[in-house]
């Protein structure tokens, strides 16, 4: 987890893919947070890509870096509620402390879980946490 996280860290644009239906929707995200254990992702539970993950766990990553290289991380993204883990995810990320607070009822934070990250670059990889 630590080696797909600090790719996440270094590139820190990366698209997640839902389905809408039968539709696959991809949308850039940018942040990430280590917190209990596991890596977490953020949204607003406002957004279709909010509804699309209650609807269907499964999403899927792609990140790419300066050097060409890039990963894809299949996994499931699941629902924390838990005030703790919000505010891991604000104090990791800063800047999205204008935007979002552990208890204004939109911040929703997401974690990975039975996740599949291979990385294809100079050393090909494929990690599983």
């Amino acid at each position: 987890m630590e080696t797909v996280y600090e790719f996440f860290k270094n590139n820190p644009v990366f698209f997640i893919a839902t389905l809408d239906g039968d539709q696959p929707k991809n949308r850039p995200f940018g942040a990430v947070a280590k917190f209990d254990g596991k890596l977490y992702i953020c949204t607003n539970n406002t957004k279709n890509v909010f509804k699309q993950i209650e609807k269907n766990t499964n999403i899927e990553i792609a990140a790419l870096n300066k050097e060409g290289g890039w990963f894809r991380l299949e996994a499931k993204a699941i629902v924390d509620k838990r005030a703790e883990a919000k505010q891991a995810m604000l104090d990791q990320n800063p800047n999205l402390t204008k935007m979002y607070k552990v208890d204004d009822g939109i911040f929703e934070v997401l974690y990975l879980a039975d996740a599949t990250a291979t990385f294809m670059n100079d050393n090909p990889k494929t990690i599983k946490f």
